[in-house]
């Protein structure tokens, strides 16, 4: 890799503002990381702090307990997930149809999507066997490591 395609991955980080991100291909293994902007004050967007309790003013007591919320439904089924960054492409080219749809059945080497890396076309294939029950990532999208892009129905 040379020091050009290093530096396209970084734009390309900056671009999405993404934090991270790895690649290993054929013994070839690269890791880039972000360090946090000193512009951004990480600590104070992230974390709610609650006033200080005043001991000597009384706590009234609650009137009723809340009404227990349901956590919301974990996905059961598996997912496609994107083995790099980069942006998501459902068909091989504009005029082209889509690979899959929702209810399309998939096998192990079903070509799913295209992620394009650094101007690479990259194919991505399901890995699994099933029915297509959700398209997670609307096409032209920058997508990263590990993110879901399908769900799927095993067969």
């Amino acid at each position: 890799m040379e020091f050009k395609d290093i530096k396209s991955i970084v734009d390309l980080m900056k671009k999405n503002s993404l934090s991270e991100f790895e690649m290993e291909k054929e013994g070839f293994k690269i890791k880039l990381r972000r360090a946090a902007s000193e512009s951004k004050p990480a600590e104070v967007q992230l974390q709610h702090y609650l006033p200080p309790a005043n001991p000597a003013a009384p706590v009234p007591a609650p009137a009723e307990a809340p009404a227990a919320v349901p956590a919301p439904e974990q996905p059961t089924e598996p997912e496609i997930k994107s083995p790099m960054i980069g942006t998501f492409y459902r068909k091989p080219s504009p005029e082209s149809e889509s690979y899959v749809e929702v209810g399309d059945t998939v096998t192990v080497d079903t070509v799913v999507c295209i992620v394009e890396a650094m101007k690479v076309m990259n194919e991505i294939k399901a890995e699994m066997s099933g029915v297509i029950t959700e398209i997670l990532i609307e096409d032209g999208r920058p997508v990263e490591f590990g993110q879901a892009l399908f769900r799927v129905r095993p067969a």
